[in-house]
């Protein structure tokens, strides 16, 4: 694994957060908390051959136009400051956290938010430190593979990144019937290379 990482090759942990990656969070992803080991496994690797490491959090308000109690489509969940935003107790963190959806914005992607009212999409400052640090390539893993990692991956091809999805360090919610298969479609299709 370690070849996967070095020089201009950096690393992409979405979302591993108790609500999402615990049994007993508000919006459990069926076997999220089966990754840890093997995200930890590609935190581990990346490090060792001096890739950046980063790691992407949900850090909604306790009220948003995100959450089905204010009219979106989720249950609330990763509210900031409580125990389901944390991340999994198990996951090694060494990297700089990009937190998103922290003014009630719709925050899929590690790249960019959206107003849920206006549409307008604005950038994280994720982009900015891939080029500073001349990454070429990401590698994406994390909760969940059809939707923040999704749109993650997404995104990191539109800067022109080379964009590595291995599989088994990603599962999916699944909200409507083939979702998983749909997201890794769109993900190949735009040039993501999924394995």
């Amino acid at each position: 694994m370690t070849a996967r990482y070095g020089p201009g090759i950096a690393l992409l942990v979405v979302d591993v957060q108790n609500d999402f990656a615990d049994p007993a969070g508000s919006l459990y992803v069926a076997g999220g908390e089966q990754i840890v080991e093997g995200v930890n496994a590609e935190v581990e690797a990346a490090v060792a051959a001096g890739s950046p490491v980063f790691y992407s959090q949900d850090w909604h308000p306790a009220r948003t136009p995100h959450f089905v109690t204010d009219g979106g489509v989720w249950p609330p969940h990763c509210v900031a400051g409580t125990a389901g935003a944390g991340f999994h107790p198990d996951l090694v963190v060494s990297g700089e956290v990009i937190r998103k959806g922290v003014d009630g914005a719709d925050g899929y992607s590690a790249f960019s938010v959206r107003d849920p009212a206006s549409g307008h999409r604005s950038a994280t400052v994720l982009g900015e430190r891939l080029a500073e640090l001349g990454v070429s390539t990401l590698v994406v893993v994390g909760l969940a593979g059809d939707h923040c990692v999704r749109e993650s991956a997404l995104d990191a091809r539109l800067q022109g990144l080379t964009v590595v999805l291995p599989l088994a360090r990603t599962r999916f919610v699944n909200l409507h019937p083939g979702d998983g298969e749909r997201a890794v479609a769109a993900m190949r299709d735009a040039g993501v290379l999924v394995g």
